[in-house]
């Protein structure tokens, strides 16, 4: 889609990015940023960092946004952007939530029963 830009996602309330590789890019980095705070062997740092430097480097090497859409598997590269935002939010919200210390107490026996 170089040079040809959509004229809409298709999708209500959800504008066409015209810099969709520009968007995805910042937005990957600053989530990888935000991962190298947490603990080596936490496993949402592991699981996200893989996933979110997978994505980053498909956005890296594919400049037509129709093959990056096809490659992300995600919709529309406008709703790809708007889960990047929201794992962002989610890794900043984790990283004062601290799930990798242990329980402040015990959980209750039988919880998951």
């Amino acid at each position: 889609m170089e040079g040809l830009l959509k004229k809409t996602t298709g999708l209500v309330g959800l504008a066409v990015c015209d810099t969709p590789h520009e968007r995805l890019t910042i937005l990957y980095t600053k989530i990888l940023d935000i991962m190298k705070q947490f603990p080596k062997h936490a496993a949402y740092r592991k699981y996200t960092e893989q996933i979110i430097s997978e994505k980053l480097d498909m956005v890296k090497v594919e400049p037509d946004v129709k093959n990056l859409e096809n490659l992300l598997q995600g919709g529309e590269v406008e709703e790809v952007i708007l889960q990047a935002e929201h794992e962002r939010s989610l890794a900043r919200k984790m990283l004062q939530w601290k799930p990798w210390e242990p329980l402040v107490e015990e959980p209750p026996a039988n919880q998951w029963k």
